[in-house]
């Protein structure tokens, strides 16, 4: 028998610029589900979009989950950069507070590369400062996915990463702007007191492993929940392949992060 087909995904509107939106893809039957925010990366910066991570998102509608595709002003754009970037992430993620079928008990954020870097900041943004943005969240995840992140923004601007990406997104080097750094990098935010998991592929070359080692042992140091499953074969973008082992090993972990147990 042939699997059911699952409903159409709905674009949805979380904010007034056209990139302030969603895609929201549902299962089949009746919710609330446990909802994914998928988050893409492109180095922060205009010229990528969500539609890299739409099989993904198929993927997860079909075992069952919500899932909420969302687009983001990106560098290169008005209003994207600091804090824009930011601030789209944290209002997209807030929005599921308005939808039905989705669970905002049991959201998991996962992010490939950039995206990686905003899944990981999303899960720590009630530690920020009041005035900063992003702050106050109405939707907190249970669990965060790194796919290949950036989740040490210093490091990444010393090591110019994307051709200078980091200080792109927060317009500046860290000795200039360092307290964008201390609000933006998820280094920064520790401890987050839920499990995050790494993926990272042996061979990348984009954003080197180094990124999720340096997190791992951070955050395992201070006693939060962390997993790093590195994949020596895999490239960059091995990671968000539906039928490489890397998502394989998400997909595996998923459960888990829901009912955190890690």
């Amino acid at each position: 028998m042939a699997p059911a087909r699952l409903p159409p995904a709905r674009q949805i509107a979380y904010g007034d610029h056209p990139d302030q939106v969603g895609n929201l893809h549902l299962p089949v039957g009746d919710g609330p589900w446990p909802t994914v925010v998928l988050i893409h990366g492109g180095d922060w910066k205009w010229g990528w979009d969500r539609t890299l991570m739409t099989p993904l998102a198929h993927d997860l509608a079909r075992r069952g989950y919500a899932v909420w595709n969302i687009e983001y002003r990106r560098v290169g754009q008005e209003g994207g950069g600091w804090p824009g970037t930011l601030q789209d992430a944290a209002a997209a993620i807030d929005h599921l507070s308005g939808l039905v079928a989705v669970d905002t008990d049991r959201v998991v954020t996962i992010g490939h590369s950039a995206g990686g870097h905003l899944a990981v900041w999303l899960a720590g943004r009630h530690r920020l400062r009041e005035s900063a943005p992003g702050a106050s969240p109405r939707v907190r995840p249970c669990a965060a996915v790194s796919q290949a992140g950036v989740l040490d923004l210093v490091s990444g601007a010393g090591d110019g990463l994307g051709d200078g990406a980091c200080a792109g997104l927060l317009g500046g080097e860290p000795d200039a702007v360092p307290e964008r750094y201390e609000t933006a990098s998820p280094l920064a935010l520790l401890p987050l007191g839920i499990p995050v998991l790494l993926v990272h592929g042996g061979r990348d070359d984009n954003v080197p492993p180094s990124q999720s080692h340096g997190y791992a042992d951070a955050a395992g140091a201070i006693g939060d929940e962390v997993e790093l499953v590195e994949l020596p074969d895999a490239d960059h973008f091995d990671v968000v392949e539906v039928d490489h082992p890397a998502w394989l090993a998400v997909i595996e972990r998923l459960p888990g992060l829901f009912d955190e147990e890690f």
